[in-house]
């Protein structure tokens, strides 16, 4: 029992000093302050502001309710065994230790936010999958990379909406781009972006040949207004094109896609998925402003990495994570190192180490 006290008390100690590092209370403030603004009269006004600051008040209260009941939690469970000691009460030794370990395990996954030291990485994320080299076999794989991440996403609770997608003409998709909304959803999800290979026996293959396919995962974050990159406008070239995809009654039917390119840098956004052309123009380019906001970023990291000695961002021919899908089969980051055996969990979302093992990295880095 002794024991179990000592453990619990470090465990106390360390959920204080957690809470200090991550500031929950200055979070808990903050938190006051949106909700005094959402209770304002012309709070709806600005929509498109309202809903970034009801978001933002959500996600605080979810993340600001765990860490008060973790909080709560320990300090019943400390007074408990002490009560327990005083009264030598060892039948329920077994049941304690149990409690202690759950407890454990609950603040080692809020801990996991401690890794989180981007200045982006509470935000939003924009994904991006483009099929490349590998023909019918590598859009195939860029629609499990789409589930992966679909399911990923469902696990941590957060909401995925389709901007816009590609089909192939045999099978799989060409390209996709989706939104995810969610505290952290970027700090998780930059870790994915780069080429992503795969290699299996493929089923699009009569001969049953062994097959090697690469798909390519950008990730930027979604950014506040205030943030945005000043865009002019003959740097923009903006086609319309019949959309493919869901919308309306009349989506398939009018020329309401929109294809933006940035001309000095080629960067391209495309949206299909709103009922009108303007809308979707719209969502085209608040995209295009991520993603210069990101090349910016990128351009800074990549001068502060070469001074480091250390490799820039993955690119063709640089592949991050090869995922091996016959024989002894193995999914491995090549940055980190770390593999498992069990592909089927990571193709069903479940990435949380090869995220925890990249986040580690970059933090020595």
């Amino acid at each position: 029992m002794d024991n179990l006290l000592k453990r619990t008390e470090e465990l106390r100690e360390r959920i204080e000093k957690t809470w200090s590092l991550l500031d929950i209370d200055g979070l808990i403030s903050k938190n006051l302050e949106l909700h005094q603004q959402m209770s304002a009269s012309d709070f709806w006004q600005n929509q498109d502001q309202a809903v970034i600051i009801s978001r933002e008040a959500e996600n605080l209260d979810d993340e600001i309710k765990s860490w008060q009941k973790m909080k709560k939690e320990v300090r019943e469970f400390e007074e408990f065994l002490a009560i327990a000691d005083q009264e030598n009460d060892d039948s329920m030794s077994i049941s304690l230790q149990a409690k202690y370990l759950e407890l454990e395990k609950k603040f080692n996954d809020l801990e996991f936010q401690l890794l989180f030291s981007g200045s982006h990485d509470t935000n939003n994320a924009i994904v991006s999958i483009h099929a490349g080299t590998g023909g019918v076999d590598a859009q195939d794989w860029s629609e499990i990379l789409e589930r992966m991440y679909f399911r990923f996403a469902e696990s941590k609770g957060w909401k995925t909406v389709i901007i816009d997608r590609l089909v192939g003409n045999e099978a799989g998709i060409k390209s996709v781009s989706f939104q995810v909304n969610g505290r952290f959803a970027y700090g998780y999800l930059r870790s994915e972006a780069g080429v992503h290979r795969l290699a299996r026996i493929s089923p699009f293959d009569g001969e049953a040949l062994r097959q090697t396919s690469f798909a390519k995962v950008e990730v930027v974050p979604e950014m506040p207004e205030a943030m945005k990159v000043e865009m002019k406008d003959e740097d923009l070239r903006i086609d319309v094109f019949r959309s493919s995809g869901p919308g309306g009654q009349s989506v398939n039917t009018t020329d309401s896609a929109v294809r933006i390119t940035h001309l000095p840098t080629g960067l391209v956004s495309t949206c299909q998925v709103e009922r009108s052309q303007h809308q979707n123009k719209e969502r085209a380019l608040k995209i295009l402003q991520n993603k210069l906001y990101q090349l910016e970023e990128d351009k800074k990291l990549f001068a502060e990495q070469k001074l480091k000695g250390i490799l820039g961002k993955a690119e063709w021919g640089q592949q991050i994570r090869s995922y091996i899908l016959y024989g002894n089969q193995l999914v491995k980051d090549h940055r980190t190192d770390y593999e498992t055996s069990d592909v089927q969990a990571v193709l069903d979302g479940d990435l949380d180490k090869f995220i925890e093992a990249y986040l580690r990295l970059s933090l020595k880095r």
